[in-house]
């Protein structure tokens, strides 16, 4: 049996001990650019209320779903992580709910028979906006820790900008008799700010890692 070299042997023991920590910032960094890829999908259903976009979102929410099963998969298995495992946790299923709202956003469109309005494309556009900030600082972690905060603002900014149209979408719809479609829009509305509330959840999860790290 060929003699192993010391300093090999020793990292061998080490591996074995204290294992290499999975690339969890890469993992959250993959995880957020997918979710904007989809985000970016409602905008262009809400603007063209496409077949096409559409079936693309749904597409998108099963790769989001694999996603989300390997990096929870890797976290339960990891034996130290770089930040709090809750953090982790946090982002990885709050991400993915951002994902599932956008997806059941054209599942009762499609079912209630409502075309995009302005209010939701507007929503949806902001939606965008967000989830394109937490994709920069979930992807500088680790490298940019501290710019990432202010991704964190800015996706907040997109969250009470959704509010904010959310509102005055409500009061002018309520302003009809058509009862059928006023509840119906509602419906879609409140999936859209759903999904603007998950990313409050990311965005607040990433400010929490960056203060930790800082």
């Amino acid at each position: 049996m060929p003699k192993i070299p010391g300093h090999a042997l020793i990292a061998r023991i080490f591996d074995r001990v204290l294992p290499t920590a999975p690339d969890f910032f890469g993992m959250l960094g993959e995880q957020s650019a997918q979710v904007a890829h989809t985000v970016g999908k409602l905008v262009d259903f809400m603007q063209t209320a496409s077949p096409d976009a559409d079936v693309a979102i749904h597409a998108d929410e099963h790769r989001a779903d694999d996603i989300k099963i390997a990096n929870i998969r890797i976290l339960n298995e990891a034996f130290a992580t770089p930040i709090d495992r809750e953090d982790i946790y946090r982002a990885i299923t709050n991400l993915d709910e951002i994902v599932n709202y956008c997806k059941d956003t054209v599942n009762e469109m499609d079912a209630l028979g409502v075309k995009p309005d302005r209010f939701m494309l507007e929503m949806a556009e902001f939606l965008l906006h967000g989830a394109l900030a937490l994709r920069d600082g979930y992807g500088k972690l680790g490298s940019s820790t501290g710019d990432a905060a202010q991704d964190a603002e800015v996706a907040r900014k997109a969250v009470r900008n959704i509010d904010r149209i959310y509102r005055v979408a409500l009061a002018e719809l309520f302003h009809g008799d058509n009862y059928i479609q006023m509840f119906k829009k509602r419906e879609i509305y409140r999936h859209l700010t759903n999904a603007a509330e998950r990313m409050a959840h990311c965005a607040s999860t990433l400010h929490d890692i960056v203060v930790k790290m800082i």
